[in-house]
């Protein structure tokens, strides 16, 4: 008996991307057989949080690592641990900041809803927010007079196809900070494929999911600089208490990450972008679609597809309403365009997408 049939679950196709309403991800057999193999066992988990710092360093490059319970739980932590330090004192206190320096900067263009916005997430450590620039786009001259103020904590900054306005550039954006000896958070949940290059513009620290793209069980994985990271893991003692990883969620990184070092990435990319361009080739040819290949608006190396359709707003409703579901990204639903990611789906799940499109459209 399937895990659905057994607890009258519906069998969705979750064409939406790395999408936590829907699961997030799907773990490689690998990861899952080390989870399996962790939660009938005990551990020395202060010992299993230093194997798991030894291996995130190793992977990234980054100076040391943290798992936390999820990526908004690595926002909240990170902040906090911008404020505190290791001092247990002040870890103690939090969320009471009254004395603390406890403004975090953000641009107004990074203001992003994963369920519950950042800016929450920031709030839950006890610091204020204060944004810089508006809504539609936010320049380095507007964020140098935001870190210019008083009481600065930290920069934090979003890598995601979410935020808006024209990107910005995080290198001039960090060292802007530096100058005022500030530390730069980067959230980069979806962006585990680059944190590399994420950690390379100079960033504190760089927060990104364990589950999406990389399969672990749900965790966020902090990474940066020694001091920042012994901080967020002093939270435990404190307000991170409450959004402590669990030991099968440790050694679920811990799996994932040594999966990760032996993938063919090159590969993979390849075939990731031929299942792309067969899947085009064979939607072009339903009457009333257009179908085209597009890159990841962050430059993961993640391929899409678009789909152009006469009504999105219906025909995504129908998808979803369909057996199985079918749940695609409605960002563009208003100028009549669909997205889907492929990359986590079995070529029988693609077919069925393409099989209710016809349905839908002819």
């Amino acid at each position: 008996m399937s895990i659905h049939d057994r607890y009258r679950l519906s069998v969705v196709i979750n064409a939406k991307g790395t999408y936590t309403p829907l699961g997030v991800y799907r773990s490689p057999d690998g990861v899952a057989a080390a989870v399996a193999q962790a939660l009938p066992e005990f551990f020395v988990m202060d010992e299993l949080g230093d194997r798991a710092s030894e291996a995130i360093a190793q992977v990234t490059g980054a100076q040391a690592g943290a798992v936390v319970h999820c990526t908004a739980a690595g926002v909240t932590l990170s902040v906090a641990a911008t404020m505190t330090g290791g001092d247990p004192r002040r870890i103690s206190t939090l969320p009471d900041t009254s004395d603390l320096h406890n403004r975090v900067v953000l641009p107004a263009s990074h203001v992003v809803d994963y369920g519950h916005t950042n800016l929450q997430g920031i709030r839950l450590s006890g610091a204020q927010v204060d944004l810089a620039g508006s809504a539609d786009g936010c320049t380095i001259a507007d964020l140098e007079a935001e870190l210019d103020g008083p009481d600065v904590a930290c920069l934090m900054l979003v890598a995601s196809r979410l935020t808006r306005g024209e990107p910005i550039d995080l290198v001039s954006a960090i060292r802007a900070a530096h100058r005022r000896g500030v530390p730069a958070i980067i959230d980069a949940a979806a962006q585990f494929p680059r944190i590399a290059d994420l950690l390379a513009t100079g960033a504190d620290l760089v927060l990104v999911s364990g589950q999406k793209y990389l399969g672990s069980p749900t965790a966020g994985i902090v990474a940066g600089s020694w001091p920042l990271v012994q901080a967020v893991r002093a939270q435990e003692k404190g307000i991170g208490r409450v959004m402590k990883p669990s030991k099968e969620a440790i050694v679920g990184v811990l799996a994932a990450l040594e999966e990760w070092q032996a993938f063919d990435r090159v590969k993979w990319e390849a075939d990731e972008l031929a299942k792309v361009d067969a899947f085009v080739a064979a939607a072009g040819r339903i009457p009333d679609l257009t179908a085209e290949v597009v890159p990841d608006p962050t430059g993961l190396q993640v391929s899409r597809v678009l789909l152009k359709v006469p009504d999105a707003k219906r025909l995504a409703t129908e998808l979803e309403a369909g057996t199985p579901p079918i749940y695609v990204m409605t960002d563009r639903i208003d100028d009549n365009e669909l997205m889907l990611e492929l990359v986590p789906l079995s070529p029988d799940e693609t077919a069925t997408i393409l099989a209710h499109l016809w349905t839908a459209l002819t």
